[in-house]
């Protein structure tokens, strides 16, 4: 068996082919199921993993906020499209194929504002 001092890659990937590893059965370690490397269990118990985390400034979450609730009144993705009627710069879009398979699609706008629809053939 292979005994390494530490992981230079993922814990959960094979550091000779880079595969998944599978769960670590109750006896033994860890063999590869592609290339057959083997791990010992002792090497595994001094693997530390390291994770690093980031906050968005305020900024950034009041608009992801923004715009859940502007997705949660809307019925489908939003896109940056003005809206005709009330000149709002957002609208959701819904796509279906009504025409024949060899044309496009038709996707259905709906302001995010004023909820005025329209169609466009693609």
């Amino acid at each position: 068996m292979a005994t390494l001092p530490y992981f230079d890659c993922d814990p959960m990937f094979c550091p000779k082919c880079g595969a998944i590893l599978p769960v670590l059965g109750t006896k033994g370690g860890i063999v590869c199921v592609v290339c057959k490397f083997e791990i010992d269990i002792d090497v595994m118990e001094e693997v530390v993993v390291k994770y690093t985390v980031e906050f968005n400034n305020r900024s950034d979450y009041i608009e992801e906020q923004q715009l859940k609730s502007a997705q949660s009144k809307t019925e489908g993705p939003l896109v940056e499209r003005k809206c005709p009627k009330c000149g709002n710069d957002t609208m959701s879009y819904a796509s279906l194929q009504l025409r024949s398979a060899d044309e496009g699609q038709t996707i259905f706008y709906t302001c995010t504002k004023c909820q005025h629809k329209e169609t466009e053939n693609s």
